[in-house]
């Protein structure tokens, strides 16, 4: 049986409406897109830092200083590994945080003895910020200086101009161009995105 013209051709249920992208609901399925929420929450991020091991092999010492310092608590997760290989990744929590006068020194416990051969480390620290507006970061599409994400909205979907901020492990902040609890595209957003840049440069001719 010969599949459907639209599961032929992908772009023919991506058409532009004369006032910007638009897909609607049935389209959506077909497209595979799945929906997330801008919404207010504590934003994940990372301070990096270097750290030494001690003789055990369980505990890294290392300074943060600046305005990271503050952000440092007991207790938050830790990835660590040798500046030679990322691949040798290992988990750690920060058990001690000790002001000094250039920022906080910190310790951190690994959950497994690291590798005999180096003392040197690169420490990532999760921290947490805000709480803040935030949307998935899948959801954002950049274009330039400017970021896109595409809103639920009466059962279409459209493209919407935002202002961010700080990017996280998994949210991005935003501080203009979105208010809390709208639906936003994440998976498949950059299906319609696509087909915004090929109707502008013609090729949709």
């Amino acid at each position: 049986m010969a599949a459907p013209a639209a599961a032929q051709n992908p772009r023919s249920h991506t058409r532009l409406d004369p006032r910007g992208t638009r897909v609607t609901q049935s389209q959506a399925e077909t497209l595979t897109l799945t929906l997330g929420t801008a919404e207010v929450r504590l934003l994940q991020t990372w301070v990096r830092t270097a750290g030494t091991i001690d003789k055990t092999g369980k505990v890294l010492k290392g300074l943060v200083s600046g305005t990271d310092a503050p952000l440092v608590k007991v207790g938050q997760r830790v990835r660590a590994f040798p500046p030679s290989s990322k691949s040798s990744m290992y988990q750690a929590y920060v058990t001690r945080v000790t002001p000094q006068a250039s920022g906080v020194g910190v310790e951190a416990t690994l959950a497994a003895t690291g590798r005999a051969d180096t003392t040197l480390y690169v420490m990532e620290i999760v921290v947490e910020q805000g709480p803040y507006l935030v949307v998935p970061n899948e959801a954002i599409i950049e274009e330039g200086d400017k970021h896109v994400v595409y809103v639920q909205q009466q059962g279409d979907y459209v493209p919407r101009e935002v202002r961010t901020g700080i990017q996280g492990e998994l949210y991005t902040q935003v501080l203009e161009g979105l208010q809390p609890d709208t639906p936003v595209v994440t998976f498949g957003s950059f299906f319609i995105d696509a087909e915004h840049k090929l109707k502008g440069t013609g090729l949709d001719q």
